[in-house]
């Protein structure tokens, strides 16, 4: 593959195993209106499209005849200011890879569907924020992924062309929004994606860590020689 000019990386479940936090918020939520417990196997098919459709799946089994949504979200979004990082952690390998798409010069954003003000205190608080120049959470713009306006957005920001942007996710949302933007796509093995194999969307190609990144890409020098 190309070296790219622009990559954005999405954060749950590509940067970040943000998983537990999100779990804990949800089950706390859950119990303060008097539901069970989910637990983070069954938050984690839930995880991708935004806290919004997080909590209305969490509420999917509801038996209250008044619609709680509204509550469960002021609830779950104030549990999770407070417990945005605490059992977070950064994915093995994601500090060597973005060490080298800096070190290459390859401008560097955050593209997630989570709230931006959650993912900049995420970002800061793991020691990732540094190296990216902008964050576009799922408020930032009209539309999230799989919508490809956050890339867009992105890319104009950058003043990055699309055929020489590339988006590194673990998800179907991550792969649809690249390729209606017209970037690249890497997907990690891991991750959620709804607990499903992301081989299966057809990504340009799969990593099983971000410091496999290296392997992927030809200098650009070496690029422009083949041509």
């Amino acid at each position: 593959m190309r070296l790219p000019a622009l990559a954005l990386v999405d954060l749950d479940g590509t940067l970040v195993d943000s998983l537990p936090d999100i779990a804990f918020c949800v089950d706390r939520m859950l119990e303060r209106l008097g539901l069970p417990p989910a637990g983070p196997e069954r938050v984690r098919g839930w995880v991708g499209n935004g806290i919004d459709v997080l909590v209305e799946r969490a509420l999917a089994d509801d038996p209250s005849p008044e619609p709680r949504h509204a509550q469960a979200l002021t609830l779950f979004k104030e549990l999770y200011a407070a417990h945005t990082s605490d059992r977070s952690r950064v994915y093995d390998g994601v500090r060597e890879g973005l060490e080298f798409l800096d070190g290459a010069h390859v401008a560097l954003g955050c593209v997630t569907n989570k709230p931006a003000r959650y993912a900049e205190k995420l970002l800061a608080a793991l020691d990732l924020d540094r190296y990216f120049t902008l964050v576009v959470g799922g408020d930032s713009v009209a539309e999230k992924k799989p919508h490809p306006m956050p890339l867009l957005h992105a890319a104009r920001h950058f003043g990055a062309d699309a055929a020489e942007s590339l988006l590194i996710g673990d998800s179907v949302n991550d792969v649809a929004a690249a390729r209606a933007a017209g970037f690249g796509i890497v997907c990690v093995t891991y991750g959620y994606n709804h607990d499903g194999d992301i081989a299966a969307s057809n990504p340009d190609a799969l990593v099983d860590s971000l410091a496999e990144l290296p392997n992927l890409f030809a200098p650009r020098d070496r690029v422009s020689a083949a041509r």
